[in-house]
Formats: structure tokens, sequence, C-alpha cells
């Protein structure tokens, strides 16, 4: 079946509902996820939005402490417009019906919470559990919209390109034309077209064994649009939350950034605190610089965890504050106003992504990208905490306003799009293949391309991560495909860009720090790494 809309959305999370309430009151929207539509990175997010609030607070600082912790390859220009477009766009998820936690001394005033790498208290937040109040009043907000029709379980497989359709190569650029999508439940593939595609597929933590991510975050954003041959960028700089959950029955649960921000602080497993040793704000340092010094100790004294002790707070006021974090880790026999937090880093957050500008656009013409799956200039080397909501919702709404503008004038393209072809593929037997080649690329990933990096280990992660995408290709080619397929051929594309990214990089900056170039060199590498499909293929 084809469809035809103004708009395809790929992805339900904040970058996309927020785009998709406003884009239907310009036209029609198709938005495509595949599981259900809450299922996403957004849902996820405990932390919550940084945004000036306070009058104690200004503008300046948060731009100061976003471009620090960029470590020099934050774009100045992105991070002055999303700081201080970022309280216009709060007010209008207040409107929206997302209910962020008021003060308790002044009811008017929303409570504000500090995170690694704030000078001040600005972040937003619903207790412990933002993300989920934000997908639920988005949610809310778009049933009432005739505009928006959501279909659930269904995975994109790939862009439509005009060139692929014409056959050859486009002299002006080319253009994007809508998504194949798979049903997964019916089985069939489908055609979506669209006068604008959206990308806002979130990040690719499932591309290494331990993560904060859900389930759903295999990077097909990024793959799909380097397929298409869209310019991405800055892959190398993924971001290790320090604090996730240490135990064997916890999987990937994060300790919100937030509980440091109360005052948590990091000890060894025998109660010594060592953040001391690493940065001036010791537990409050930014999250690279944490996570670093976690892993450093850990492979200093072999221990498993370190843990993250609050428990000279009040029990009320940790039941109350953080009631997510407090009853899940009950469940664990652990009580944090008792007992100290056992954590370890873990992925969480692609600092790179789909290159745009500031509208969101891609290199690819109707081609738009918002969210993790993309790279504005906001985070630089390193994002700083709670920022990450911020940029999504403020670059909808460029990408909105942007759109309000070309569509006056955008016309739908007459090409006939041919139905998906299989060519002949078959169902497959041999399904150890997926889920051999799923767990090999993620322990590659950890092992060689983690916190720590090494020529030495880039030089191997590579040689394995392309015979990986040369089995997955003939694979590809010979069955039919399914979610497990589609997102197993996304992972080993995403983890092919990571190590391209990481192996140009010749320094250690933010995120990114190699044992061969311990130094940062604002010489030769002061800029992002870019690359595209057409510049790798000639490279390797």
């Amino acid at each position: 079946m084809e469809y035809h809309t103004d708009f395809l959305v790929i992805g339900t999370g904040i970058a996309g509902l927020s785009f998709a309430i406003k884009a239907a009151g310009l036209g029609t929207v198709a938005m495509v996820t595949k599981k259900e539509k809450t299922d996403s990175n957004t849902n996820m997010a405990q932390g919550g939005i940084a945004v000036v609030q306070d009058a104690m607070d200004h503008f300046e600082y948060h731009i100061n402490d976003t471009l620090t912790c960029g470590g020099g390859l934050s774009n100045e220009n992105v991070v002055r417009f999303v700081v201080t477009e970022g309280p216009e766009r709060i007010q209008e998820l207040v409107q929206w019906g997302v209910e962020f936690t008021r003060s308790s001394t002044e009811p008017d005033q929303f409570d504000l919470g500090r995170e690694g790498g704030h000078s001040m208290r600005r972040v937003l937040h619903a207790k412990d559990l933002t993300g989920r109040e934000i997908e639920r009043a988005l949610h809310e907000k778009i049933s009432g919209e005739k505009n928006i029709r959501i279909f659930e379980n269904h995975i994109a497989i790939d862009l439509i390109m005009k060139s692929a359709i014409l056959g050859q190569k486009m002299e002006q650029g080319d253009r994007c034309l809508g998504a194949y999508v798979l049903d997964i439940a019916g089985k069939e593939v489908h055609t979506f077209r669209a006068k604008y595609i959206m990308l806002s597929t979130g990040g690719g933590g499932k591309v290494y064994l331990i993560t904060t991510n859900p389930d759903i975050a295999t990077a097909d954003g990024v793959a799909m649009a380097y397929r298409a041959g869209a310019k991405i960028a800055n892959m190398e700089f993924i971001q290790f939350h320090p604090t996730c959950l240490y135990h064997p029955d916890a999987k990937s649960f994060l300790i919100s950034e937030a509980v440091r921000g109360e005052g948590g602080i990091l000890k060894l497993k025998n109660g010594a605190t060592f953040m001391e040793k690493y940065h001036p704000m010791k537990s409050l340092a930014p999250r690279d610089v944490v996570a670093k010094a976690i892993d450093t100790e850990l492979k200093k004294s072999g221990d498993d965890y370190v843990t993250l002790d609050i428990t000279h707070l009040e029990r009320d006021f940790l039941s109350s504050r953080f009631p997510n974090i407090y009853e899940k880790c009950l469940e664990f026999g652990i009580d944090i106003a008792r007992d100290p937090i056992p954590v370890v880093p873990a992925e969480h957050y692609l600092c790179g992504g789909v290159v745009v500008n500031e509208h969101g656009e891609t290199s690819i013409d109707r081609l738009f990208a918002c969210g993790e799956v993309s790279c504005t200039g906001l985070h630089g080397a390193n994002r700083l905490a709670s920022n990450s909501l911020l940029e999504a919702v403020v670059f909808a709404h460029r990408s909105y306003e942007r759109l309000a503008v070309l569509l006056r004038d955008a016309e739908g393209d007459q090409i006939p799009i041919p139905p998906w072809d299989p060519k002949g593929a078959t169902e497959s037997d041999e399904s150890i293949v997926v889920s051999h080649n799923w767990d090999e690329i993620r322990r590659c990933m950890w092992n060689y391309v983690g916190i720590v990096r090494s020529d030495k280990r880039l030089e191997r992660a590579q040689r394995r991560i392309d015979m990986i995408n040369r089995e997955i290709d003939e694979y590809y080619r010979n069955f039919i495909v399914t979610r497990d397929l589609l997102e197993l051929r996304n992972i080993a594309v995403a983890a092919k860009l990571i190590v391209a990214c990481a192996r140009m990089r010749k320094e250690s900056r933010g995120l990114h720090y190699n044992l061969d170039y311990p130094e940062k060199d604002d010489r030769f590498w002061l800029k992002d790494s870019i690359l595209s499909r057409d510049e790798l293929w000639r490279k390797t």
C-alpha cells in the first residue's frame, strides 16, 4: 500500500511528537514507530530539561556551562539560540499539559534541580519521571489532532531517494521522497510518500553491550540517513552515563544525575571518595570526567562497581524527590536511605548524528532531523546534562517554522515510486546469524570503542565491524526483512561510523579518549568529524 501525506515523521519521542503537533496545523502527518507509540528514549528520561528559570540564573551562565562541557566543538550561535529560546518552549509544554514539579515553598515556581556540569539549579523535572510525564501530555495532545495518524509496530527500512528511483546521480543534490516501512505484524512493506520527512528516531545505545537505552535504540535514523547519502558527524562522541545501577537483575536502570545534584557522593567499595582527584566539582563534574574517573578506578581496584552514597539525606526527601529510583532500588534489596547504590558507567547518549543546520535541515533536500538522531552543534564533544530534551523542543519548533514557509511553494514529486521489491528473497531458517552478529557487534564496541580507546583497539574493531557488515549485507539481500534483521543492519552501520570517526580524530577531547593521543589538539582538531556514504566508501 502507498500512503500520501504532507509530512512523514519517523519516531515518537519528544522531538517527533512536538514537531507533529505543530505540523498538523500545516497539513497531514503520518507518524511511524516500530513499537508502541510511547516507547522512546524520551519516556526513559529521569532528570529533566535544563532551562534558565531562576532570578539568580542567567542565559550567559547556561551558555557558558554548555560551551565548557562541549570541549570547544559546540557551535556558539546554536548554543545561544537553544538556551535563549528554551523558556518559551517550556511555557508551550506547560500549555500542552506537562506538569513539572513545583516548589514546595513557592507553588507558582518550578522546583529546579542541579546536575553535573551546571553552575546553577536550572533543571525542570517531574520528580524523577520527567520523560514519562512529557510523553503522557504530548500523546494526549496528539489524540485530538485529526491530521495526525500514528502507525505503531511499523519500522522504516530505508529512505526513498529520487536518484534511486531515476537510476541516476542528481546534479543539484538528491531529494528524499519518503520511506519504505515494514508492518511488523502484517509482514508487509508499505510505501510512505511525503513532501517532507522528519527523522526523530533517537539514539543508538544498543550498539553497546551495556546501555541505559531501551531496546528500540538501534540508530535506525543515522543508518538510514547515511545509506541515503546524508552527511554524518561526530559519531566518536558517545556519552557514557556514570551511574547505571549495578545489579544482575536490573536491566540498564539509570540512577539519575539529579541524585548527584542533590548531594550524592561517589565512593569506592571501601568507602573512600575519589572524584576530588579528577575535578574541582568532585561528584558534580561533567559526565565525561566522571565516567572516565570511574573506569580508571575500577581498572585500578579490580572492583565491579563504585557506589553513589546519598544516605546522609532524609528518607522522606529521597522517597519524594526520587520515587521511581527509590522504589526500583528497593525491589533489588537496596534501601537508598541506608545503603550506598552500586553503580557503573553505561552507554547513554549519542552526541553526533545526522548533520543539520539551524532549521533542522539535513544535507538532503526535503529531509529533516531532530533530537538525538541529529548533530546540531549544541553538544560538541560532550552533552551537558538535561540539554537533550531542550534541544529537541527548540529544533522541532525551528523546523516547523521553516516548513511553514517551504510548504507554501512545495509540490509533491510526481515520479512513480515502485513498490517494495524483495528480489527473490526467502524466509530465513538461520536466525542464529542475526543473534550471533548482534552479540558480537555489541561486545566488540564495548571492549574496543568504549570509554578509553587506543589505535590498536580501534583497528581491531574496524576489521571485525567491516567483516560483520559484509556478512549482514549478504544476509539482507538473500532473506525477507524482519525487524530483528533491520535493527541488526542498522547497529552494524552505526558501529562502522563510530569507529570511522574515532579513527579520524587523533587527539583526546570530551567523550573521545585515546591512549595514543591523550591531549587535546586545537591546532588540527578543533573541528567536527564529518563523513558521508560516498566519502567512507572511497576510503575503504
